[in-house]
């Protein structure tokens, strides 16, 4: 369903994602850190567009646009990308880049390749399934028994957080709906008080949306929008007091994946 420190660097100032062409026949050296050994291709071309970076937060933005170029695909599994090259797409140097990379390393997202950069995770449909069900035995649990205890009235608040799943699911756009998918999941899970389950959770969540090694990058737009329907029949259950209905469709999302 859409997490690092964040901080000034110090010297980046307010800049702008390049155009993602260049000219016909174009060519360059090798930047720092890309490598043109024989079967591990380092990218350096790498389709990322993103708006206005500013200053007060380089390596934050940076590291909310490498999450969303995983989410989209546009950092492909097993390939090895170097902190100089991603520096020079974004328009900032390679220091808030390498630092968003040792981020998501500690997520395991990616890999340090010594010398070379960072090689993104390859994984497979096992690990897939076993993320869902590890987040099934916390969260389904929880949902229930907020199903019981939580006033009508706090479910009803969060209609326009459901309701943003499904535009998100239409616009078939996967990084999109990952950020909404996330935030449904996390305001439903913000009612049992506890931080630390919504922290355990979400970064479940978010490595459940990675995508898998020689598959497609994402589900596709008809996919997205039955996963974001059973969001608002989840709600719609809650604020009923279906507590049969609650069961079926949390244990139902993630035996899909959601």
């Amino acid at each position: 369903m859409k997490q690092g420190a964040q901080g000034p660097t110090g010297t980046e100032g307010v800049v702008r994602v390049p155009p993602q062409t260049r000219a016909s026949g174009a060519s360059r050296a090798p930047a720092a850190g890309e490598s043109g050994v024989r079967g591990e291709h380092t990218h350096s071309e790498v389709p990322i567009s993103r708006p206005v970076v500013q200053r007060a937060s380089v390596r934050g933005q940076i590291l909310d646009a490498l999450r969303t170029a995983l989410v989209a695909g546009e950092l492909r599994p097993g390939e090895v990308y170097s902190a100089p090259a991603l520096g020079e797409r974004f328009g900032v140097s390679a220091t808030p880049v390498r630092e968003a990379m040792q981020q998501l390393a500690l997520e395991g997202a990616v890999e340090v390749v010594p010398n070379r950069g960072f090689r993104v995770v390859e994984r497979g449909a096992r690990e897939v399934a076993e993320l869902a069900e590890v987040r099934a035995l916390i969260e389904v649990p929880v949902v229930l028994r907020l199903a019981r205890s939580v006033p009508v009235e706090r479910w009803a608040e969060l209609r326009p957080v459901a309701e943003a799943t499904v535009r998100a699911a239409s616009s078939g756009c996967p990084a999109t709906y990952a950020e909404a998918d996330r935030t449904f999941h996390r305001a439903v899970l913000s009612l049992s008080g506890n931080e630390q389950l919504v922290q355990i959770s979400e970064d479940l969540h978010r490595r459940s949306q990675w995508p898998l090694v020689g598959g497609s990058a994402s589900r596709n737009r008809a996919a997205l929008i039955a996963d974001a329907a059973e969001h608002t029949a989840l709600l719609d259950a809650l604020v009923a007091h279906d507590l049969d209905m609650v069961r079926d469709l949390v244990d139902g999302h993630f035996t899909g994946g959601a």
